[in-house]
C-alpha cells in the first residue's frame, strides 16, 4: 500500500474511532455543565464527527478543508477535557493521543495530494502548494479560531442562558467564519497541476488566473538552488522550492494586495513550493518532462 493510501485509511480510522478515544473525557468535561448545554454541545460534536466523517470518504478539496478545520479542534477538545474533566489518566490519555494521531494524520502531504485529486480530471494530476508563510504566522490561526470559535460559541452561549451574548456573537460571529471558512478553503485550492498539454500552476495568492506552461515550453523543472534570481512565486512558503525553467517567456498576471486586476507580467523562469517537490519531480519525469 503506497504512502497516500495509508495515510488516507489512517485518517479515516482514527476519525471513526474518535468518540471512542475522546468521548468518554469530553462527556465528563460536560457533566458539570447545565443540561441545555450538555445538549448542544454534544449534538454539535456528534454532528460535526458526522460530516467530518463523511468528507474523510469522499476525497475533494472541500472535504480537505473541513478535515484541517475541525481536527485541530479535536484536539482542543481534548485538552479542554483533560482540564475540565474526572476521569482516569489512562482515558485522557487516549483521548489526547486519539486527538493528536488525527491532527497529524490530517496535515499530511501525502493526505493533502489524495483529497486535492479527488476532484481531478482523470489525465491530470495535483499537487499541493505549501501555504504562504505570512499566514503561517497568526493569519490562519485567527483564521481558523473566527471559523470554528463563533458559531460554536454563540451557540453554547444561548444554551447557557446567556441569550443576549450568544446572540450577538452568531450575528457578527457567523458571517465572518463564512469569510473564515473561504480564506481557509482557498488554500486547499493551490495547486501545481500536471496535464496532457503541459503544466499549470493554480494559485490565487500568487496569480489572478491558473496559467498554463506548455509542454513544447518547459526547458526543466529541478529543486531551486539557492543562488536562482528566479521570479519567485512561493509567497514566503516555508521548505525546498521548485524552479520551472521555460525556453521564453510567459505572460501572467500576478496577485497584488489592495489591486484587484492584478499586475501584469512575464517570466521564463519562477518558483514555486509543493508540499512534496520529490513527487513533483518523479511526475514530471514520468511524463517525460526534462528534470534535473
Amino acid at each position: 500500500m503506497s504512502p497516500t493510501r495509508l495515510l488516507t485509511f489512517l485518517l479515516r480510522i482514527g476519525w471513526a474511532v474518535l468518540p471512542l478515544t475522546l468521548g468518554s473525557a469530553l462527556a465528563s468535561a460536560l457533566d458539570s455543565r447545565s443540561r441545555d448545554v450538555q445538549v448542544v454541545g454534544s449534538t454539535l460534536a456528534w454532528g460535526v464527527w458526522a460530516v467530518v466523517l463523511l468528507a474523510t470518504l469522499v476525497p475533494h478539496p472541500v472535504s480537505l478543508t473541513a478535515v484541517r478545520v475541525v481536527a485541530p479542534a479535536a484536539m482542543v477538545l481534548a485538552v479542554w477535557s483533560a482540564v475540565e474533566g474526572a476521569v482516569s489518566v489512562a482515558v485522557l490519555l487516549g483521548a489526547l493521543l486519539g486527538a493528536l494521531v488525527v491532527v497529524a494524520v490530517a496535515f499530511a502531504a501525502e493526505v493533502g495530494v489524495a483529497f486535492v485529486n479527488g476532484s481531478a480530471y482523470p489525465n491530470e494530476r495535483r499537487f499541493p502548494l505549501r501555504p504562504p508563510g505570512a499566514v503561517l504566522l497568526g493569519t490562519v490561526q485567527a483564521a481558523w479560531a473566527i471559523a470554528v470559535g463563533a458559531p460554536v460559541g454563540g451557540a453554547l452561549l444561548v444554551a447557557a442562558d446567556r441569550v443576549v451574548l450568544g446572540a450577538v456573537v452568531l450575528v457578527v460571529g457567523v458571517p465572518a467564519a463564512v469569510v473564515a471558512w473561504r480564506a481557509l478553503h482557498a488554500l486547499s485550492r493551490r495547486w501545481f497541476v500536471f496535464v496532457p498539454a503541459g503544466v499549470v500552476l493554480h494559485d490565487a495568492h500568487a496569480l489572478l488566473d491558473p496559467v498554463l506552461f506548455p509542454r513544447k515550453l518547459v526547458d526543466v523543472l529541478r529543486l531551486a538552488p539557492a543562488d536562482t534570481d528566479s521570479l519567485d512565486l512561493t509567497k514566503g512558503a516555508p521548505g525546498l522550492a521548485v524552479e520551472l525553467v521555460l525556453r521564453e517567456k510567459v505572460p501572467m498576471v500576478l496577485t497584488v494586495p489592495g489591486n484587484r486586476g492584478g499586475e501584469s507580467g512575464s517570466s521564463a523562469r519562477l518558483l514555486f513550493s509543493p508540499t512534496r517537490p520529490g513527487a513533483v519531480l518523479t511526475e514530471a519525469a514520468a511524463r517525460r518532462l526534462p528534470v534535473e
